[in-house]
């Protein structure tokens, strides 16, 4: 279980925030919905932020049954209640439908976790180092950066490509899952990709990210990422992204 749970959340431009971050006593969830590309016809008339709650809601009430069902399984029949959520108004067969990356964290006698998608999930071990859990797919493209739009049309939820959280439930099964010891760690941070640009782009360690995160609190954390932004700008994308953090300190 964890003893105190804390987050934040902050939208990157005017437009709605399409991250969601929900908690419970032992579990945190954190999605990040992909913002469509403009002139992209969804095949849907849902926007992001509507899958991302109803994906959300549906996660959080299997995870607060408390069931103890793997994690995969608990995403997979999330997607599939989602789905069917369309009530048949939507072309979910469309590439471009709405889709989230998904991190789930779920703590007992061990830590459980699970990653689809360019979300972080990051454990603070003894005397503070970080133990990182990504997916790294959607980094791994033929050709490298910057991806034309076709290309991540064709390569989302497909083999060798990268997966997300949609309207097919078989993405699930291709999470990054697996557990930790929960006396190995003192915490756990879960982070959007808003957040992770701390590392990828800035330099910072992970062992100072959660240094932070732990001391300061998640609202810091997304703070220095848009201090950074300002001074420094984006490598690419967007100048400011919707950025969340959430910390889970363990029940010793």
């Amino acid at each position: 279980m964890f003893a105190e749970i804390t987050y934040a959340t902050r939208p990157g431009s005017r437009r709605p925030n399409e991250d969601l971050v929900i908690a419970g006593p032992s579990w945190i969830v954190v999605l990040d919905g992909a913002t469509a590309a403009a002139g992209v016809d969804s095949g849907c008339v849902h926007d992001v932020a509507w899958l991302v709650g109803r994906l959300g809601g549906a996660l959080a009430a299997r995870l607060a049954a408390g069931d103890g069902a793997p994690l995969a399984d608990v995403l997979e029949s999330a997607i599939e209640e989602t789905a069917a959520a369309h009530s048949g108004a939507c072309d979910l067969g469309n590439p471009d439908s709405p889709s989230a990356t998904v991190a789930v964290v779920r703590a007992g006698g061990r830590v459980e976790y699970l990653v689809l998608g360019d979300s972080a999930v990051v454990f603070s071990g003894p005397g503070g180092a970080a133990r990182v859990v990504g997916d790294d797919r959607l980094e791994r493209l033929p050709g490298g950066r910057p991806y034309s739009l076709e290309l991540v049309r064709r390569m989302r939820n497909a083999p060798g490509g990268f997966w997300v959280a949609g309207a097919r439930p078989e993405a699930a099964r291709q999470s990054v899952t697996g557990e930790v010891d929960a006396g190995e760690v003192s915490g756990v941070g879960v982070f959007t990709d808003g957040v992770t640009r701390l590392c990828d782009w800035y330099g910072w360690s992970w062992e100072a990210v959660l240094s932070l995160l732990a001391g300061r609190g998640p609202e810091a954390v997304i703070g220095a990422v848009r201090e950074l932004e300002a001074a420094r700008g984006p490598v690419r994308g967007k100048r400011h992204d919707d950025a969340t953090a959430a910390w889970g300190r363990l029940l010793r």
